[in-house]
This record gives structure tokens, C-alpha cells and sequence, in this order.
């Protein structure tokens, strides 16, 4: 087998040509396509001195494909983009780009042509190498990948099914991505449907919520009889919750500058179209009674986690509930009495040696509910196969054209295409099949998302979000923690104890608490610690409120507070002394108690997209967009606090 070839630098050409538009009374255009971006210019009738959106980043580019006229006598083909740049406001808009293909007299040409540019931006795109001097035809595309999707729509504000249906089903249609999906009905409902997965059917499992999503998707991996290589499905997330921790990390990763909301969203999405995983830490958390979670964002005691259970009540809010939350947190300050301790991460650890996995009492938490009767109904329930979904983007047409609109195919079919170029008398376009489907791929089969004999569960108008005092199911995997002695016995002596009053404890895995707070600005997502962050008792209320603040940068360990404490570890006990308090596990709650936690590096794998090349910026530099809106609150907030004292 001949060696790959070497990587191109980003200024390389790989493809030029030149293009007419659509409609063909406009201008023409010299394409030339590289590794990191699509350059335009144009040609006639007067080439531009600075041209206006001559540069298309990749980074941009949810995806491509091949049109042709339903005009018998237009032999041209033609290459469309999808592109989401920001505005000047910085928010991100759909537009497209369709280019005339007709240097050449037959169509069978003209397409050939098209399709070499469309596969050659494919490729670029899924990270596929390119031939160094071999021909570019469909036939380098693999299947197109096929994902699950699970909605849960009661996040955030209850936006997520509808931001699922206007944004991101167009956006990875148009990526030419493959996929079903389920929204789900209750609270450990996605745990019960990926438990009965068939695996071998999807190259993804994709959650359109908040955290607790993946969490469940993450546990029902793991409580598999399959586990071991189960955990090895790539996961990813789209953001539409409340606090969209893992998103902002992805979103950094890719080298994005912060965003929230539908921006988040929106950048998260066009990651996803790129393709490509990375590796995933998971924390195995052992509580009181025994019973056991994996963890892939955070344990919280104290401050946050209060903020977190008690601002439930206010979920219509959205992100805002947080911000609502710590007001009234700050108000009620508390401090908890407790014992931390920690296997540092500079100490290796003493001889590991094999073991069964730590004995466990049975949880009180019933994994699945009972058998449901036999019903003749779908396994995909609520699922976009059995329930219609009129998007609401017209194909690329004329104004007044009499031809029926496609409808988007949802099971891996052409994108559809939005109608703002065609003009009166212009011959509308569509989708060129031979690249819509690469060769060896089914065009309309439908993935079976849980195995025969699972229990199907019957399909019901929605129930409400679950309650705030709910617990977390406990895990059944049998992955030994060889790190951590039975819980209730004495640690190693090469842990660190700390006892004391503290106001807060949080064990975080990847950079983020939310979508726009750093809570560990150096972590990454398989660097293999556990990242320990505590406040101790006597700090007032002014000082924590600019922890918080200088949290949405990062920078809150330049401030200097002495109350202020960090630990990279291993593994770590946490013993509350106090006799009430809340408990947090990736933002649910689990009972209250002594636990302990061990780091498994690179359990997972965490769908990503490529890395950005400026990976860092986001925490030195916040745009002046992200700030302006929440400047005011800052000011009277702060003015409000800063009178109350410790």
C-alpha cells in the first residue's frame, strides 16, 4: 500500500476553476479551493479590488452538494455550499453559495466537474485524505455516517425540539450525515433506550439537550453487559439545556469564541458536521450506600450545587435560572463543614494491582421500569420515522414556479435547498442524486434504535420535566476502581487531607461549569485528572460574586483570593461533616453522604470536530457582543453586594 500523502499547507491550491452563478445572468467567479478555506473572486463583468465574502473558512461550511436544472436544455451542472458566518452583531445566518458549472458542451461533463469539487470539499470537511495525483470521484466518500439523536424536549426553556427541527436536522442533512431520532418522554429514558441498543447500526449516539442527557446516554453505556466495548461509541452533545457545560468546552476546543444560546448551538452543530472524535475521561463516583455513577462533567457540594437544585423551580428561565439562582444563593450564603481528600496527580500510584470490582450495596434506584404489555408499535417511538416534520425551508426555485417543493429527507437523503437566488424565468434545481448517496450506501434505510425483545415503551403527549429532588440511577459496570480503598476505610498516605468550614467544593473534569464559566481553564478532555476546586469559609459575599465573574474568562486564580484553593488529582474522598446539604453529579442530584471518586482516562469518546487553531483565545478575549448584554446586571449586582459584608 502506498504511504499518504503528506499533510498540505494551508495556502496550498488543491482545486481552481472557473464557475458561472445562478441565476446565469450573473457574474462569473474564479474558485480556488485549499485546505482551510474556499477563496472567491470575481471575474466579470469587473473583477473586485477587495472582494466582499471572497473567503469562506471550512470552519464554516456545514456541508456541499450537486444540483441540476430541471431544464431539459441546460447541459450545465451545478456546485452549492451551505454556509453559517457571523454577522457583524456575531451571531451566526444560514446563506448558500450555488456556482455555475458549464466549461464543458454536455452535462455529463459539466457534472463530472461538480462533483469533483463537491467530493473534494467532502473530503476536507470529514478530515479523508485526498489522492496526491489520483482522480477525484464520489467513490473516495465512505457511507455517510449514521447518528442517533436523542431530544429531550424539555430543556432549557423547552426550545430543544423546536431548535432541533429548525436548525439542526437542515444543518446535518445538509452535511449529508444519516440519522434517526427519538425524543425522549421521562428521566432516564435515553439510559433505557441506549441499554438495548444495537451498536453495530450507528457510528453515533448524539444528544440535543442539556448535560443530564449525555449523562444518562454515558450510564446506560456502561451498565451494558457489552460495556467495555460499548463505551467505546463515540457520544456527542448539542446544546439546548440550561447550562451546556460540555458544549462550551467543545465549543472552545474547536476553537470558537464563547457563545451561548442558539450560537452555541449553532457552532456545536457545524462541529459535528466536520466529523472526528477525541478521546473522553470519565470519573467513576462511588456514594454512601454503595451504589455507582460515571461522571463525565462534575461533582458539586456546596454553593453550586445548591444553586443548582434550587434554581429548578425557575427551568422556564432557561440559562438564566443560574444567574437568578446565585442571587439568591449569595443572599442565604451557607458554609458546610468537611473532609477532602485526594490522591495528588504527581503521586503514581503504589503497585496496582487487578481486582474484582468494589463490593456494592444494592441501590435502592430501580434501573428500568417494569415490563411494559406487548403493543404493536414501532421501536422508534417518538421518533421523527413515525411523526411528520414539515421544516420549513423551501427548495431552490423560481418565485412562482409551479414545480412541488421536496420535502427533506430525514434517513440520510439530499439536503434541501433554500430559494433566494432563482429570478422569473430562471429554471429551478435539484439535487443531483449520483452525489447525494455515495456508491455502496442504502438511501432509505431505516436504523432499528433498540433491539428485538426490548422493552417498548407505549408513546404518550409528553410528561413533565422531572422532579428536583430526583436521583441518579446507579451503574451496574464492572470496571474496578484499583485506585480507591473500600469507602468508610483509611486512604493511602500519599493522599492529602484537608479539613475545615468551606463554602463550596466542585470536582470538574473538562474546562467548563457552564457555557460561559471556566472553572479549569487548563483542563482537557482526556488529560486524565480530576480537577479539584474548593472556597473555604470566610470570603463575603463581594469577593465570591468575582470568583464567579472572573470565572467567564478564566481568570479567576489570578485574583489572588486566600480562600481560593485548586488540586489536579487522581482519585479523591469527599466526607461532608454537616448533616444536611446537596450532592451533585453532573447536575443531578445523588443522595447525600460520604463518596468517592477515581479518574478512568480515556474511557470514552467524545465526538468534537476538528480542533481549532486558536484553542485558548476564548479565555483571554470575550466579545464585546457576549459581554454587552449582561454588563448591567454586573453593575447592579455588584453595587448590590458589595454593602453586605462576609
Amino acid at each position: 500500500m502506498a504511504p499518504p500523502p503528506p499533510p498540505l499547507a494551508a495556502s496550498t491550491p488543491l482545486l481552481h476553476g472557473e464557475f458561472g452563478s445562478y441565476p446565469a445572468r450573473g457574474p462569473r467567479f474564479a474558485l480556488t479551493l485549499t485546505s482551510q478555506a474556499l477563496h472567491i473572486q470575481r471575474l466579470r463583468p469587473k473583477p473586485e479590488a477587495r472582494p466582499r465574502g471572497g473567503l469562506v473558512p471550512l470552519a464554516e461550511v456545514s456541508g456541499c452538494c450537486t444540483l441540476r436544472s430541471r431544464s431539459p436544455s441546460d447541459s450545465a451542472a451545478y456546485f452549492c455550499i451551505y454556509t453559517y458566518p457571523r454577522s457583524r452583531r456575531g451571531s451566526r445566518r444560514r446563506t448558500t453559495r450555488t456556482f455555475r458549472t458549464d466549461g464543458a458542451t454536455t452535462y455529463e461533463e459539466n457534472r463530472a466537474e461538480a462533483q469533483r469539487w463537491a467530493t473534494a470539499l467532502t473530503c476536507l470537511l470529514r478530515g479523508l485524505p485526498l489522492p496526491g495525483d489520483g482522480e477525484i470521484t464520489p467513490d473516495l466518500l465512505p457511507r455517510p455516517p449514521r447518528l442517533l439523536l436523542l431530544v429531550n424536549p424539555f430543556g432549557g426553556r423547552g426550545l430543544a425540539w423546536q431548535w432541533c427541527k429548525n436548525y439542526v436536522l437542515p444543518m446535518i442533512s445538509e452535511a449529508g450525515l444519516s440519522f434517526n431520532l427519538i425524543q425522549t418522554e421521562r428521566q432516564n429514558h435515553a439510559r433505557e433506550l441506549v441499554q438495548g441498543l444495537s451498536l453495530s447500526e450507528w457510528d453515533g449516539i448524539v444528544t440535543v439537550s442539556g448535560d443530564g442527557l449525555l449523562h444518562e446516554v454515558l450510564n446506560g453505556l456502561l451498565d451494558r453487559p457489552d460495556w467495555e466495548e460499548a463505551v467505546k461509541m463515540p457520544v456527542g452533545i448539542l446544546p439546548c439545556g440550561s447550562g451546556n457545560a460540555l458544549a462550551g468546552a467543545v465549543n472552545q476546543h474547536g476553537g470558537f469564541e464563547p457563545a451561548l444560546g442558539l450560537d452555541l448551538l449553532l457552532n456545536c452543530s457545524l462541529l459535528l458536521c466536520r466529523g472526528g472524535g477525541h478521546p473522553l475521561d470519565l470519573l467513576s463516583v462511588t456514594l454512601a450506600s454503595g451504589s455507582r455513577c460515571f461522571s463525565f462533567l462534575s461533582v458539586a457540594w456546596g454553593f453550586v450545587s445548591d444553586v443548582d437544585i434550587q434554581s429548578e423551580r425557575f427551568r422556564a428561565l432557561g440559562s438564566a435560572r443560574f444567574t437568578l439562582g446565585t442571587v439568591l444563593g449569595l443572599a442565604t450564603l451557607h458554609t458546610y463543614r468537611g473532609r477532602l481528600s485526594y490522591l495528588p496527580a504527581t503521586v503514581e500510584p503504589t503497585s496496582p494491582t487487578p481486582v474484582h470490582s468494589l463490593p456494592r450495596a444494592k441501590s435502592e434506584l430501580t434501573l428500568t421500569p417494569d415490563p411494559a404489555p406487548p403493543m404493536a408499535h414501532s421501536p422508534l417511538h417518538r421518533s421523527v420515522s413515525d411523526l411528520p416534520l414539515p421544516l420549513p425551508q423551501p427548495a431552490l426555485a423560481s418565485p412562482g414556479s409551479p414545480e412541488p417543493l421536496p420535502i427533506l429527507s430525514l434517513n440520510g437523503g439530499g439536503p434541501e435547498l433554500a430559494g433566494d437566488w432563482g429570478g422569473a424565468g430562471d429554471a429551478p434545481l435539484s439535487p443531483d442524486p449520483l452525489l447525494s448517496s455515495p456508491p455502496g450506501s442504502p438511501k432509505t434505510a431505516l436504523h432499528s434504535p433498540v433491539t428485538e425483545g426490548a422493552p417498548v415503551i407505549p408513546p404518550s403527549s409528553g410528561l413533565p420535566p422531572p422532579t428536583p429532588d430526583a436521583r441518579v440511577a446507579a451503574s451496574t459496570c464492572g470496571l474496578p476502581d484499583h485506585l480507591l480503598p473500600p469507602l468508610g476505610t483509611p486512604l493511602p498516605p500519599d493522599w492529602v487531607t484537608l479539613e475545615g468550614d468551606f463554602v463550596l467544593m466542585l470536582a470538574i473534569s473538562p474546562s467548563h461549569l457552564g457555557a460561559d464559566l471556566v472553572a479549569a481553564p487548563h483542563a482537557r478532555f482526556d488529560d486524565g485528572l480530576v480537577h479539584l476546586c474548593w472556597v473555604r469559609s470566610g470570603i463575603s459575599r463581594a469577593a465570591l460574586l468575582r470568583l464567579f465573574l472572573a470565572m467567564e474568562r478564566g481568570s479567576q486564580f489570578s485574583l489572588g483570593c486566600p480562600q481560593l484553593g485548586y488540586a489536579a488529582a487522581r482519585a479523591f474522598r469527599l466526607e461532608p461533616l454537616t448533616p444536611r446539604g446537596v450532592l451533585t453529579v453532573d447536575g443531578e442530584q445523588v443522595e447525600y453522604g460520604p463518596l468517592q471518586a477515581q479518574m478512568h482516562p480515556g474511557l470514552g469518546t467524545l465526538l468534537t470536530g476538528p480542533p481549532g487553531l486558536c484553542q485558548g483565545a476564548a479565555l483571554l478575549f470575550h466579545n464585546s457582543w457576549l459581554w454587552g448584554s449582561q454588563d448591567l446586571f454586573r453593575i447592579v449586582l455588584t453595587e448590590a453586594v458589595g454593602g453586605w459584608g462576609p
